[in-house]
């Protein structure tokens, strides 16, 4: 797979991991083998960053597009987020608000679904 792919399934952000990382691809093999046994360089990325954006807003408990929304388009270092946190800025706690109410529409449509799927017969069929 290309490195970008491999980066993205580890979730670290790709110009900061080594250059033998980034000059070829990655087997399904030496993924697995880096999930099972990161090497130092994965472990401080992983901790320190820099963070890809999904690792951002994970971290921050917001969406990519909350991210957006504020104005944060540049990964992060972990240090970065914890003082964002600290901060706690208006715009943190908004995002937070829609993504838990995107959270709960969510649940809402799971269990209506499961409940329109319990509804149909064994054989599938749909009741009238």
């Amino acid at each position: 797979m290309k490195p970008a792919t491999a980066a993205a399934k580890l979730g670290v952000y790709l110009p900061a991991t080594p250059a033998e990382f980034q000059d070829g691809p990655v087997s399904r093999t030496e993924l697995d083998e880096l999930q099972r046994t990161p090497p130092e360089w994965l472990r401080e990325l992983r901790r320190t960053g820099p963070h890809p954006r999904a690792v951002v807003a994970a971290r921050l408990r917001i969406s990519t597009s909350g991210l957006a929304r504020a104005g944060l388009t540049d990964p992060l270092t972990t240090e970065e987020i914890d003082a964002i946190i600290a901060e706690s800025p208006e715009w943190l706690h908004r995002e937070r608000a829609t993504q838990a109410e995107v959270k709960r529409e969510e649940q809402r449509l799971r269990e209506r679904d499961a409940a329109r799927a319990a509804e149909r017969d064994p054989k599938g069929d749909r009741r009238a």
